[in-house]
């Protein structure tokens, strides 16, 4: 009975066993593949050091100074052991502002993909599964938000809601709708007459279950790809609207808006480039992080390997 009871669990587990072998050694192979890109691995450790300093419980402790204090002594005042990044036209510290503005300008874009990508994913399953006119409005919408371009688009949207952090986060997301729709509805048409979708539709199973359980699956890794590299243009879009004044409201910290503050100042205040700065290196961080992430999750890659 032992020897039966244990030859059934070994039965059992036998096939969780192979199966978590099977996903650590995926994951092996992608972090081999990943950390092969040196540019991905530099901008991958860049863009984590990025998040945690923006993170407010961590960024209060790196800050030395509150961001909308101003000091006592000379404003303008350049780099030096107590102003990392000297100060600003009002006597602020530049280095507290760029920690506490990376909060609002990477959750801004952050969020703002997040809600694109999550309703322009299922728009997509849904136009390329459903076909017929569901396919053609979903389509039709589309092109209307392509015909104006994204910076446009997200102006308009702003326009009507007003400046404030959650509007920017819902203009940004809306603007980028359009790519993560147009992917998905692709992979779904491309991925639709499978045998595993075949067979899925045959057994009976629910539409928004063979999208969602089997389809999308299959297309993650096109969608992480361009997940990662719409940040950069969500980044780009955000700050711009702060640059505009149509986004973050000083006196609040936000690269944007301190950029566009520092713009009178730059020929004889060459640090409050900070934040442009922290924008540059963020958005080359995420384009190299994205092209690191496509390589090391194409299939191609994985069989030379």
């Amino acid at each position: 009975m032992a020897t039966s009871l244990t030859g059934r669990t070994l039965a059992i587990d036998a096939p969780a066993t192979g199966r978590t072998a099977e996903i650590a050694g995926s994951v092996r192979g992608f972090l081999r593949r990943f950390t092969r890109n040196k540019g991905a691995t530099i901008s991958a450790v860049i863009l984590i050091v990025l998040i945690v300093v923006s993170i407010d419980a961590v960024g209060s402790r790196l800050a030395p100074f509150e961001p909308n204090k101003i000091l006592a002594g000379p404003k303008l005042d350049g780099p030096n052991s107590a102003t990392y990044f000297g100060t600003d036209q009002l006597g602020r510290d530049v280095f507290s502002r760029t920690i506490y503005g990376g909060r609002l300008t990477l959750s801004s874009s952050l969020i703002g993909v997040i809600l694109a990508a999550v309703i322009g994913v299922l728009a997509g399953l849904l136009a390329g599964y459903a076909g017929g006119w569901v396919d053609s409005v979903i389509q039709r919408l589309v092109d209307i938000m392509l015909a104006f371009p994204g910076i446009l688009l997200t102006l308009a949207v702003v326009a009507v809601l007003g400046p404030g952090v959650r509007n920017i986060q819902v203009a940004v997301g809306i603007s980028l709708i359009p790519p993560f729709v147009r992917l998905a509805r692709g992979s779904v048409l491309s991925a639709k007459n499978d045998e595993y979708v075949v067979a899925a539709t045959t057994l009976g199973c629910r539409p928004w279950r063979v999208m969602l359980r089997h389809i999308l699956p299959n297309v993650m890794t096109s969608i992480l790809v361009l997940f990662t590299t719409a940040i950069g243009w969500a980044m780009i879009i955000a700050t711009s609207l702060s640059f505009l004044g149509l986004g973050i409201e000083p006196p609040n910290p936000e690269w944007g808006s301190d950029m566009k503050a520092a713009l009178t100042y730059l020929n004889h205040a060459w640090w409050m480039a900070a934040p442009g700065i922290a924008i540059t290196i963020t958005i080359i961080s995420v384009n190299l992080l994205g092209d690191g992430l496509q390589d090391a999750l194409d299939p191609y890659s994985k069989r030379k390997a």
